[in-house]
């Protein structure tokens, strides 16, 4: 059996989930693209952010050489010290919400598309059984059990087409998950170290200038 019979004999839920597939794959490569453009800092930037002066002037520099997320916290951090505000770490959450949800983009479909993809081919499973037993009740109950046989496996088509789909896709959204969370421990560690390095005003412990998402994803 080639693909051509699989799409005739799945019916419209096998092309719904190639619709699904595609638009995992699309997410997937985008995302991909997205991190790897990110950049990594270098692995001497601790070294060089705990070595600094405290003066902002100094530490904005440094902040230059980040890209990513970990830039961005950082570089907010310093102008809102030049700019005289106090809530330091207000600030770094704020930055660092809006990071993690530029990360997180579309991993809620993802998780949409992985957990209804299994659905909806068992859907076309029972509708190709109850199309079945029309047929074997339109007979009479004189149905030759091969032709029955036949006609179940083309119904359970659907099913595997769905759980072929679901799990490369949940594999595939756990990896960006792993990969949002790694950048977001590293935007916290980065943004905890500024605080050490300079006095700031607000009651919030470090810990939370960097949300986490807890086994949730945030963003569409």
């Amino acid at each position: 059996m080639n693909m051509i019979d699989i799409f005739e004999k799945g019916g419209a839920v096998v092309w719904i989930l190639a619709g699904y597939s595609v638009i995992a794959l699309t997410i997937v490569l985008e995302r991909c693209i997205h991190f790897v453009r990110m950049g990594q800092p270098s692995k001497d930037i601790i070294e060089q952010l705990t070595s600094s002066t405290s003066a902002p002037g100094e530490l904005q520099k440094l902040a230059v050489t980040l890209s990513g997320p970990d830039g961005a916290i950082i570089s907010g951090v310093l102008k809102a010290i030049m700019n005289g505000v106090n809530n330091l770490v207000q600030v770094a959450t704020r930055i660092g919400s809006e990071e993690l949800q530029r990360m997180e983009r579309g991993l809620r479909t993802l998780g949409f598309l992985g957990n209804t993809a299994p659905l909806l081919g068992l859907l076309g499973t029972i509708i190709g059984m109850i199309k079945a037993f029309m047929v074997i009740e339109a007979a009479g109950g004189k149905v030759d059990a091969q032709a029955l046989a036949g006609g179940i496996w083309e119904a359970m088509i659907t099913t595997g087409v769905g759980l072929a789909v679901s799990i490369p896709i949940l594999l595939l959204l756990h990896m960006l998950e792993g990969m949002a969370d790694k950048r977001a421990n590293s935007m916290h560690h980065y943004a905890s170290i500024l605080m050490e390095r300079i006095p700031h005003s607000s009651t919030l412990p470090a810990e939370e200038s960097v949300h986490h998402r807890k086994g949730t994803v945030h963003a569409v």
